[in-house]
């Protein structure tokens, strides 16, 4: 890369971290743009991704499930089986054309659909264990597949369904991430991945320590001060620029 892209890939990298971040994401579907476009070889990618995920998941999490926006009691189901999704499709690593193609266009939908409601409903639904286990178990394979922490898949689920408000999803999202992003690269390893030879450079503490200081600030911002409809509309922006990068336009 040359000195210019090098100096400007923190930057990039704040401004996803700080945008993601402000709803409950940590920025794996925008990182991964940034650093396609920056020109690293696909297979440094995705771990590179998966650990910038992991960092500003981890700040993500101490901000929203201290702001008491986790709805643990209702919503545990959806972990159970994210981890070891996660984790499969970490080792699997195959994301399929048709796949990405398909996810791409659901989010396109759900952009459009959050980006039409501002305000949360008046009542919440109850969703069924069965249900949550199933969407968390599926959910993990995919974010697996995709290098991405999941987010952006179960943040419009549990809007869309009304099981959650907008701050009760960002929390549960962000712990999913966490968890898939911490199981997809505990997946790379156990493949003996040679990917993960991405991990040894010497930009790479600027990087994390960028997407730290913009990704707390930016979810300190959306558990705490921004309405609703901000952090909706921010949310519409997400989706769309995670079906952007899934889609490969640009890219």
């Amino acid at each position: 890369m040359s000195v210019l892209l090098i100096s400007a890939m923190p930057v990039a990298l704040a401004v996803v971290a700080f945008l993601y971040a402000s709803v409950g994401h940590a920025g794996a579907s925008g990182y991964i743009a940034v650093l396609a476009l920056a020109g690293l070889p696909p297979e440094q990618i995705k771990p590179l991704a998966l650990l910038l995920n992991t960092v500003v998941a981890s700040v993500g999490c101490w901000n929203f499930l201290r702001a008491g926006h986790l709805p643990w009691r209702r919503i545990w189901p959806v972990y159970l089986l994210a981890v070891p999704g996660a984790f499969l499709g970490g080792w699997l690593n195959l994301p399929g054309v048709w796949l990405r193609g398909l996810v791409g266009a659901v989010l396109l939908v759900s952009a459009w659909r959050l980006g039409s409601r501002l305000q949360d409903p008046p009542q919440l639904r109850q969703p069924a264990p069965g249900v949550l286990l199933a969407a968390g178990g599926s959910l993990g394979l995919l974010a697996g597949l995709t290098g991405t922490g999941g987010g952006v898949f179960l943040t419009p689920l549990l809007l869309l369904c009304r099981w959650c408000t907008t701050r009760q999803a960002a929390a549960v999202s962000v712990l999913f991430i966490l968890l898939n992003s911490i199981a997809g690269l505990a997946g790379l390893g156990f493949a003996g991945s040679p990917s993960l030879q991405a991990l040894v450079r010497p930009d790479l503490p600027v990087w994390l320590m960028a997407v730290l200081l913009a990704g707390g600030l930016g979810s300190r911002l959306g558990s705490r001060h921004w309405p609703v409809a901000w952090i909706r509309r921010t949310l519409a922006v997400v989706l769309l620029l995670a079906a952007w990068k899934l889609l490969g336009v640009g890219v």
